[in-house]
């Protein structure tokens, strides 16, 4: 944990994926992050694979932060959360706009309470369009943004990406649309402020940065980056196993068909020209197979790697749990007190800035009693709001 937002309070009422990744960020930076979840929890709380502090997806979301379990469909939890909301610096939600005027996190409603707060809602779709109301999952992203119909111009089938992309892609936005509004406010200028993140635009706005391609310069121009769209492009069977090879740059290509005895290609026309090499890329690509078979994975990258051409054994997930430099910088490393074999950490680092310990996820409701006595709630009070079903105190 890093002390970069100390001092900045974030209420996060986020759920799977989406939320909580943009929360465990910014409590890694050091932010106070307070969890509010239904009685029940996080839905990711009892998610498949379950171990030691909750599902793997929890775990792996939701370490340092507080936890306030609180039911906001009743009158006293939606006081409680205002109270909370008067001290608070960020409230962020992942959900349907609807849905967060009802719970009382409607942004009206917000900065009614606390003028200075910035106020970011991560939905599934922008609420000027058409599509503002509807429902949104991390496939249903995938199949709108045209992620998975990129894979049918390519193979002829689509395909949904095996990650949760889209949540991703959207909670880093959330990130640095919040931290901006900060720093605005923070160099004087006037709120409120109201950060909106549609998974669907963001994952347009992610995918069409090369994909936009020729319909960026023409109303009938086609979109769809050639290269990355070549059936040709993926990794290369060798005579052990699989490797990715990608020579880039012309003087890349040059260096790798000598090596491979194939060096009249760079005598053709069309390999002088950036853009003619980029159209008879999937021919390239087809050399590369070929060439590529009669070796061992280990032989091709020595021999690569002396000539600096760009390649990688294709690793699967297991094997990333050894990779050697994964190892060598301690990437998965547990830190003292966490019930896990292994973490993911924050991979981002800074240089001249002290590192305090990460703190494992809470149990649900863990931080409920602290954190409503530091809003102004006595023990009395809160004993009745957990006997009335409002708060989980664990």
């Amino acid at each position: 944990m890093l002390p970069l937002l100390e001092g900045v309070r974030v209420i996060e009422v986020g759920a799977v994926v989406l939320g909580p990744y943009a929360g465990q960020i910014l409590a890694d930076l050091g932010a106070e992050v307070i969890k509010v979840e239904p009685l029940e929890g996080d839905i990711a709380r009892h998610a498949h694979p379950h171990g030691p502090g909750g599902g793997a997806l929890f775990v792996n979301n939701n370490r340092n932060k507080r936890m306030l379990a609180l039911d906001l469909k009743t009158p006293e939890g939606r006081t409680a959360l205002a109270r909370l909301i008067e001290g608070a610096d960020v409230l962020f939600h992942n959900m349907r706009l609807d849905a967060a005027d009802r719970l009382g996190l409607g942004y009206a409603q917000v900065v009614a309470i606390n003028p200075r707060i910035v106020h970011c809602a991560a939905t599934g779709f922008g609420r000027g369009g058409q599509y503002r109301d509807r429902p949104a999952f991390d496939d249903i992203i995938q199949a709108a943004s045209g992620l998975a119909g990129l894979a049918a111009l390519q193979n002829g089938t689509p395909q949904f990406a095996p990650t949760i992309v889209a949540d991703k892609v959207a909670a880093l936005h959330l990130v640095y649309g919040l931290l901006s509004a900060l720093l605005a406010r923070e160099r004087g200028r006037n709120g409120p402020f109201r950060v909106e993140v549609p998974m669907f635009e963001a994952m347009v706005a992610f995918l069409m940065n090369e994909h936009l391609s020729g319909a960026t310069f023409a109303n009938d121009g086609v979109p769809g980056y050639p290269r990355l769209l070549s059936p040709d492009r993926r990794p290369f069977r060798t005579a052990d196993g699989w490797i990715a090879v990608l020579p880039y740059t012309e003087p890349q290509w040059r260096r790798f068909l000598g090596a491979i005895g194939r060096g009249e290609v760079c005598e053709a026309p069309w390999f002088q020209s950036p853009a003619e090499r980029q159209a008879h890329i999937g021919e390239l690509y087809a050399i590369v197979a070929a060439s590529v078979e009669a070796r061992s994975t280990a032989a091709w990258i020595a021999a690569l790697e002396a000539i600096d051409v760009p390649c990688s054994r294709v690793a699967s997930p297991l094997e990333i749990l050894d990779d050697p430099h994964l190892k060598e910088i301690g990437f998965f490393d547990v830190p003292e007190g966490f019930p896990v074999a292994r973490v993911i950490p924050q991979p981002v680092q800074f240089t001249g800035v002290p590192q305090a310990p990460d703190v494992p996820p809470h149990a649900l409701g863990a931080d409920s009693r602290n954190v409503l006595r530091e809003v102004g709630y006595d023990d009395a009070a809160i004993d009745a709001l957990i006997a009335a079903g409002v708060v989980s105190a664990s």
